[in-house]
């Protein structure tokens, strides 16, 4: 990995150069601290408040100079606001052109400013994390409380860009009034849905989406999907690239067939008891006849993702083909009377999980503009297949045959599905178009590794002569780098293996995984076993499962609207994270049978309480999950989200194991029995978490 002392010396502006972090200073003084504490000169309380001192002061330093070229840029963007204005009353063509090329002007050097905060944020994380390690103190959570806090706070101003976000606006808006309407003032405001078609402005705001992290709607949503977001976009030539190949009856195509995944998983859940029991087998091998899917999904993920690195077009079309046929064995199971063919059909449905796929055409092929927007769509379309699967069971009650094929409510969910994949597959061989330009983004290990694009960092010179400082420093990059965590030959290349990919997980990233394993498989074991423990508690008929279910599905999206505007924007994701692993174990633990009767409204509650509280968990962990996670595992086959599928697949097949097994001990056991390892993960979780609490940001 290349050293940042080094990448901040390459990209860093000359003129500004005594304005950006002294990264070089403060590492030393981390070391000099290390001796002083050593040979007993100074105590660990004098450190921490000289330390403090100096990042105030360099603070102070970056956000004042902002300041002060915000200032700037605003005064020219006034100059040119008048000029737009006379402009009114005598429009001419060549004036406009002018003007709007000077607006774009002014967003190339708002790009450098952007650029500048970017490189000094990341310079304050690094060397607070750096002193954390050095010293095994929780330096890092008390500064940023403390300061970031503070009513007069300058660390907020480079956190949060109130001020930048003003020039944005002042230049998407002047450049919309201008850009090809030839006099005609339209306002964004007033049509907010007219994409503002300008390389200059979608790199401006990509790179205020990086520099915020915000927790809004859609980017609550799109980490939700963990649609891994690569570094800070510069080139504007991909941008246009990805306008290119962007096509959208082909993202909705995707986005359709990650509704009808869901729809496909969770429509056989109230009846699979019933369906177990006419084939002659007990009803909790209805936890084998879900978790099959999930058991396929484990293998498919894994070639889908490979796939993908060539083709879009030609993995969805299998997936179609593979659902197709899987549902028609599941149906026709019934009439044959065999319980192999029913479980090799839902083993052909697990075989065409294409998430994979859907995943990585909205990062790889939908522009940035859009993209969060196209990543919240991927989230509520899983959401609402969730809910409308069983919803659908529900409706399909019906008896009656055709010819020797039966349909009834065990059979229709199969054969809807199966008819319901066939148009897809129509639909998707007409309509879908194979991006263009696509580019591997595996490469192999002898293919050279691209140089970044220097389009965002004009004018900066490199030296012919290296001078002895230079040399210095350079020593002091390698260092650095031998600190971090990947020699440099290999910084940039994505994991091309599980066994690489394991290797780049941090213990941060291992108590993430950890945790969405055991939201996955609480979640698994509430919705699976659902119908039989009703039936045998409440004797609740298929609808009333089916309308349960789908009530407990609906609730996935107003939850992720409410966490994502208001819940994520008044406290930390770490703060979010704990409390929602309490109320999961707090969920699973009034869910438990104990000496009091169970009673519909004891597992209604807490069952809506332990899903809930999970969905929350959820959004929130795999948005912590893409921070805290290597660059390397956004890219490539064994990627961020390849992970996080195979780690709640695999708890979704050991949840669904668990309930057939507990099956053994008789119906009257099968709730506690089950309940009993969620709690002992969730605990464990919430344990892990509090360890590596202080490394959540």
């Amino acid at each position: 990995m290349v050293a940042f002392g080094k990448r901040l010396r390459e990209r860093q502006i000359q003129e500004w150069q005594g304005y950006y972090i002294n990264y070089k200073l403060m590492k030393k003084k981390v070391k000099q601290y290390a001796i002083q504490i050593q040979v007993g000169v100074l105590d660990r309380r004098h450190v921490l408040k000289d330390f403090s001192r100096m990042l105030d002061n360099q603070i102070e330093k970056i956000v004042l100079f902002l300041l002060e070229q915000q200032g700037l840029l605003a005064k020219r963007l006034m100059k040119l606001g008048e000029q737009q204005a006379a402009l009114q009353e005598q429009p001419g063509i060549s004036q406009i052109s002018e003007l709007r090329e000077a607006y774009r002007a002014e967003g190339q050097d708002l790009l450098t400013l952007l650029l500048f905060v970017e490189m000094n944020a990341t310079g304050l994380r690094k060397i607070l994390k750096k002193f954390d390690k050095r010293f095994g103190y929780r330096f890092t959570d008390y500064y940023v409380k403390t300061r970031a806090n503070h009513p007069y706070s300058e660390l907020q101003q480079v956190c949060n860009h109130v001020g930048l976000g003003a020039v944005v606006g002042a230049i998407s808006r002047n450049l919309h009034d201008l850009q090809g309407r030839q006099g005609s003032y339209l306002s964004i405001y007033d049509q907010p849905s007219l994409p503002l078609q300008d390389p200059v402005v979608d790199s401006i705001k990509a790179a205020v989406d990086k520099l915020t992290n915000s927790t809004n709607f859609l980017n609550f949503l799109a980490q939700h999907a963990l649609i891994m977001q690569e570094e800070l976009p510069a080139p504007t030539e991909e941008q246009i690239d990805d306008e290119e190949r962007y096509h959208f009856v082909s993202l909705l195509l995707n986005l359709v067939n990650t509704f009808l995944y869901m729809v496909n998983t969770y429509i056989v859940v109230p009846t699979a008891d019933d369906y177990s029991m006419s084939l002659g087998a007990a009803a909790t091998v209805c936890g084998i006849v879900i978790g099959a899917m999930a058991v396929a999904q484990l293998f498919s993920s894994v070639y889908f993702s490979a796939w993908s690195n060539r083709s879009y077009f030609r993995p969805l079309v299998f997936s179609s083909i593979v659902l197709l046929v899987g549902n028609t064995m599941y149906a026709m199971a019934y009439d044959l009377h065999s319980m192999w063919i029913l479980l090799i059909g839902r083993l052909f449905c697990g075989l065409g999980s294409a998430r994979a796929v859907n995943r990585r055409y909205i990062s790889d092929c939908v522009p940035l503009r859009i993209r969060m927007q196209a990543s919240a769509g991927f989230v509520s379309a899983s959401a609402l297949g969730m809910a409308c699967g069983p919803a659908l069971a529900g409706i399909l009650q019906a008896n009656f045959k055709i010819y020797k094929l039966t349909f009834n409510q065990d059979t229709l969910p199969g054969w809807v599905m199966a008819v319901a994949w066939l148009i897809y597959l129509i639909w998707l061989w007409v309509s879908f178009k194979e991006p263009s330009h696509y580019v591997d983004n595996n490469p192999s290990p002898h293919d050279p590794i691209p140089v970044e694009s220097d389009a965002l960092e004009k004018g900066i010179k490199q030296p012919l002569l290296i001078s002895s400082t230079d040399k210095e420093e350079a020593e002091d990059g390698k260092q650095e780098s031998d600190e971090n965590e990947e020699p440099p030959e290999e910084s940039r290349r994505p994991a091309t293996s599980i066994a690489s990919a394991y290797r780049l997980l941090t213990p941060s990233v291992k108590v993430q995984l950890l945790i969405y394993f055991m939201l996955k498989y609480a979640m698994e074991i509430l919705l699976s076993e659902s119908s039989v423990v009703t039936t045998y508690y409440f004797n609740w008929t298929t609808s009333a499962v089916a309308i349960f279910l789908a009530c407990i599905g609906l609730t996935v999206l107003p939850v992720n609207i409410f966490v994502g505007s208001y819940i994520s924007n008044i406290f930390e994701d770490r703060q979010i994270l704990l409390a929602s692993e309490i109320m999961v174990c707090v969920g699973i633990l009034l869910s438990f049978h104990a000496i009091i009767p169970y009673s519909v409204p004891q597992y209604v509650c807490s069952g809506l309480i332990m899903f809930v509280s999970a969905e929350v968990l959820e959004g929130v962990n795999l948005s912590l999950l893409s921070r805290v996670m290597s660059s390397r595992l956004s890219r490539g086959t064994y990627n961020g989200g390849l992970l996080s599928t195979e780690a709640g697949t695999i708890a979704r097949v050991i949840a669904d194991g668990t309930i057939t097994l507990a099956g053994y001990l008789g119906e009257s056991w099968l709730l506690n029995a089950t309940l009993l390892p969620s709690l002992v993960i969730c605990i464990s979780s919430i344990v892990a978490t509090c360890f590596t609490y202080n490394t959540l940001y």
